[in-house]
């Protein structure tokens, strides 16, 4: 058993979410000691450009994990190519009560209704602005829970505006389950409406800073064909930057003999795994092999990885994987990345 399995074995006899804090806080004391040093040198540079971004290797750390900022030395520290912080939004919000964390270990998955809990936008803009990290930083954007969906693009803009010049590029969270709406604004009149507002304000502070910042769209698996051909339509009508595919699902019925599979939230880890490459491999059929696709969503084994490139993800990302199976997951998916 691996030194991340023991530890693992430990954290897990503790709540979700406290054992979620204390593990991010034991990361940061040990990379600050610099015990950490040694995970990130075993990893070959693999570098790529994808966005107009220059990517150290191709497997990144999905949003979620460090909502704040607060750990991004010791998540630059495990190996990742690129570290993806958020969601953050324009005002702190405390996001839903706890508990609202919850392990399928059998299923290798996650259930969370975190709800967008973050110390706000200006927080993490300080915590960019001060990391020693050199590395690819990409930061997450959402609305907050207050903020009705008609007002949606203004808290969107809000935050764009305050990250672009400390971000590599900028994800819009438009597909968390535990934001009450939040994924009504993936279809439509009011998707078209915000990636018009999105380009524009693009457009104008790529101007007024001198330098493009790429941003993508995070998008949910559960849609039908018929809804994903129209979200990819609309994607690249807009010419957005990238997409992110995809979020966790509400779909339950595959962990349906765990009895956690009746708490409300969205479920991440290996039940996702396969409906996640699908919606892949649909979008870059539908968006030809000019948008550049981030794949995240149930890699757990080198294998996910290779099989969400394979679908059409020029990125992937990482996150109920690196719960489960530690730095060790970065190292092998960087390398069979390498091979395939």
């Amino acid at each position: 058993m691996s030194m991340y399995k023991l530890l693992r074995s430990a954290l897990f006899l503790m709540p979700p979410e406290m054992s979620h804090d204390i593990s991010l806080k034991s990361m940061k004391l040990g990379n600050s000691l610099g015990a950490l040093r040694l995970v990130a040198k075993s990893i070959e540079p693999q570098p790529l450009t994808v966005m107009g971004v220059e990517f150290p290797n191709p497997v990144g750390l999905a949003a979620g994990l460090d909502k704040n900022g607060d750990y991004i030395e010791a998540m630059g520290a495990m190996g990742f190519g690129f570290v993806e912080l958020g969601t953050v939004t324009p005002l702190p919000q405390p996001g839903n009560p706890q508990p609202r964390l919850f392990r399928l270990p059998e299923h290798n998955a996650i259930i969370n209704r975190m709800g967008f809990n973050n110390k706000g936008v200006d927080h993490l803009v300080e915590q960019v602005k001060n990391t020693s990290f050199k590395g690819v930083i990409g930061i997450n954007i959402g609305k907050n829970k207050v903020t009705p969906n008609e007002s949606a693009l203004d808290d969107y803009l809000i935050c764009m505006r305050k990250v672009y010049q400390h971000a590599h590029y900028i994800v819009v969270n438009l597909s968390s389950p535990n934001t009450p709406g939040l994924r009504d604004l993936q279809f439509g009149e009011p998707l078209e409406r915000l990636l018009r507002g999105l380009k524009e304000e693009q457009a104008a502070l790529a101007e007024q800073h001198g330098k493009y910042i790429p941003v993508a769209v995070k998008i949910a698996p559960d849609m039908s064909h018929e809804d994903l051909q129209q979200v990819a339509k609309a994607l690249v009508d807009a010419k957005m930057d990238g997409v992110v595919a995809t979020n966790t699902t509400i779909d339950k019925s595959s962990v349906a003999d765990n009895p956690l599979h009746t708490e409300a939230g969205g479920l991440s880890g290996g039940p996702v795994t396969q409906r996640s490459t699908e919606v892949i491999r649909e979008l870059r059929a539908a968006v030809g092999n000019e948008m550049p696709i981030i794949g995240v969503g149930g890699i757990l084994t080198a294998q996910d990885a290779v099989d969400k490139a394979d679908a059409g993800a020029n990125l992937v990302q990482v996150y109920s994987g690196f719960i489960y199976e530690g730095p060790d997951l970065v190292r092998n998916s960087v390398e069979a990345l390498r091979r395939r």
